[in-house]
């Protein structure tokens, strides 16, 4: 049930359960068709969807973004929105190849901050090699919006000729996550408390694509997500649900900043929960592990990925976590991001 029936919270575009929940009830209840002939569509609720061209199939995605504060320690929203809409193909095995936005600002937003986010975007697309060719732009009374926000599409082409599903993981598979976890939600929190740090934590916003790249050339990826709203524990859920597997990680293994792990008890966070950006949650057949973590290090966005788990058979849709003094405990999905307007 969507909760607080008759108005829409900040919670139901948080990326948990009561946004999932929302989709379903509100959203796809009410759209008949929701994919294209043998494509992946709106039923598989992934990072992306797929289009069918004769043999081949490509990848499109489209994001909305409203972070807030448009600028943060590495990164601002039109590096994040580039980002995302890369990592989004990435994730899914499309090699990005094209975007389009549609940014909307608010009247009197300062031309000089707007060169300051399309330069940032900019950067992003000439490194990864991502074309922008299609926009819109408008302008919303003063008042009616708040600074700006960012829609973004991307289309990819499959880089091993089958995307990469959410629902692809299999028994015995091990699971990487491929650096550290939590930075850009703490960030956003922190400026938003006024947290200072003695170490700059910086957002890891970052695209994947040379990443994910790197891991199918080294072997088989059996799925793949970026932990975005609703964090680790989020991403880790879907997996284990859509594929019909268990999920079973150790705390220890999990790579979480020393900063990031005090912030969180300052401000009664969980790092589990919070938005990364450039970070990828990872499925990989056993034997292909090794291989595939060294090809994950040898990038600058994966030199502290780590096996954190691996995938069972049995108790279908559980993720399950042996703590640090030897507990087990259950990770359940979030109902939604702690920190409203991450991404």
């Amino acid at each position: 049930m969507i909760e607080m029936k008759g108005r829409i919270q900040l919670s139901h575009g948080a990326g948990g359960t009561i946004m999932s929940n929302l989709i379903r009830d509100v959203i796809l209840s009410r759209i008949s068709i929701r994919k294209i002939e043998r494509g992946v569509g709106l039923d598989e609720f992934d990072d992306g969807a797929t289009v069918p061209l004769n043999e081949e199939e490509i990848v499109v995605t489209g994001d909305a973004y409203t972070v807030s504060p448009i600028f943060f320690p590495g990164g601002d929203i039109g590096k994040l929105a580039v980002c995302g809409t890369i990592n989004d193909l990435a994730v899914m095995g499309a090699k990005p190849i094209a975007m389009m936005d549609n940014i909307v600002v608010e009247e009197g937003f300062l031309i000089e901050d707007l060169e300051r986010i399309i330069d940032s975007m900019n950067n992003i697309m000439k490194e990864v090699g991502v074309a922008l060719i299609h926009g819109d732009f408008k302008v919303m009374p003063k008042g009616k919006l708040d600074g700006i926000i960012i829609s973004m599409a991307g289309l990819g082409m499959l880089y091993k000729g089958k995307p990469i599903l959410d629902s692809g993981l299999r028994d015995g598979d091990k699971i990487i996550v491929s650096g550290s976890i939590g930075e850009h939600g703490i960030v956003i929190a922190s400026l938003r408390e006024g947290i200072s740090f003695k170490t700059k934590v910086v957002s890891d916003v970052a695209p994947l694509w040379n990443l994910m790249k790197r891991a199918m050339d080294a072997g088989e990826v059996t799925a793949a997500k970026d932990p975005t709203r609703g964090g680790l524990s989020m991403a880790l859920n879907e997996l284990a649900s859509r594929s019909n597997v268990s999920i079973w990680i150790k705390e220890e293994d999990i790579p979480i900043n020393e900063e990031v792990k005090g912030a969180c008890e300052m401000l009664g966070l969980d790092p589990l929960e919070l938005a990364c950006e450039g970070r990828a949650v990872i499925g990989v057949r056993e034997e292909d592990a090794d291989e595939i973590l060294k090809a994950i290090r040898g990038t600058e966005e994966g030199r502290d990925a780590r096996i954190i788990g691996y995938v069972k058979r049995d108790r279908p849709g559980y993720v399950i976590m042996e703590t640090i003094v030897g507990g087990m405990r259950i990770i359940n999905p979030p109902l939604g991001e702690p920190t409203p307007r991450i991404c």
